[in-house]
């Protein structure tokens, strides 16, 4: 583990750390499962802005803090009664998410792009929303005691922090929408096997094995890394002929960078390259 010293020593629901290039951002409110309050998920959509306006930061890393729960979705006592009018605003974070209703969508990575690489150290459950909000991130390891899956079913509401568009597009068809309909949870080597995560590891080697990736993506050039990442996700789909002409307008800018001239440059050398974002 690199870092993450202070993520007992704070109240902050939502903690953002740096450490090079690459940010680690911590749902921590172990004591709730990490659920998503009002306060954490104003705090996540700031994270995820500063990850992204950040030019030094070129991977992030989400997890959760403890041992039992990566995230565990809405807080059924504070957001949804708060969001359906059951609750009325208590403090500013309340009023927060009640006047930008975008607050939601960008916690969860669900309409907002952070543009750069995010990894899901998934360390516990990932349930509802912390289901959802790994499905925003682009790599996932878990920990072999993790359990994942969308709930809300159960509880007679939507999960419209993304499932039912990403979850189809991104395991089997009739596994997502087992999983949708029935609210069941799987184990992380069954979500593995649906190609959902990268990789499954002791419970107590999953942050290191996130930043491992990390520290990989982290040495590429980062214009090169963020072109790719966009130009995969936006032709997915897509396509083979439109696809191909969009990659095409995603490469082109990347070849006439400095990072571009550098990368052969190193090669022919034979020494590590120095990649400055440009």
């Amino acid at each position: 583990m690199l870092f993450r010293g202070d993520a007992n020593m704070t109240m902050e629901p939502a903690l953002l750390e740096k450490k090079g290039h690459i940010a680690l951002i911590t749902l921590n409110r172990p004591e709730a499962r990490n659920s998503f309050s009002p306060e954490m998920l104003v705090r996540l959509a700031g994270h995820w802005e500063e990850v992204r306006d950040d030019a030094n930061i070129r991977v992030a890393i989400v997890t959760g803090a403890g041992d039992k729960a990566f995230c565990s979705g809405a807080d059924l006592g504070q957001l949804i009664p708060l969001i359906n009018g059951a609750r009325k605003p208590q403090n500013e974070w309340d009023q927060k998410i009640l006047a930008d209703p975008n607050i939601l969508a960008k916690g969860l990575l669900r309409t907002f792009d952070v543009t750069k690489p995010v990894i899901a150290a998934i360390n516990g459950f990932a349930v509802a929303g912390g289901m959802e909000l790994a499905q925003g991130t682009d790599m996932r390891i878990a920990a072999d005691t993790a359990k994942l899956g969308v709930q809300e079913v159960k509880w007679a509401i939507f999960p419209g922090g993304g499932s039912t568009v990403r979850l189809p597009r991104q395991i089997p068809y009739a596994r997502a929408m087992e999983l949708l309909l029935t609210g069941d949870l799987i184990s992380a080597q069954e979500a593995y096997d649906l190609g959902f995560l990268n990789r499954v590891v002791p419970q107590n080697q999953v942050l290191d094995a996130a930043f491992e990736l990390a520290e990989k993506i982290a040495a590429n050039g980062p214009i090169a890394v963020q072109a790719i990442r966009k130009s995969a996700r936006e032709c997915l789909g897509r396509p083979e002929s439109e696809a191909m002409g969009m990659e095409s307008r995603f490469a082109a800018p990347v070849f006439k960078t400095e990072d571009a001239r550098e990368g052969p440059k190193a090669f022919m050398e034979k020494r590590r390259p120095n990649y400055k974002g440009r």
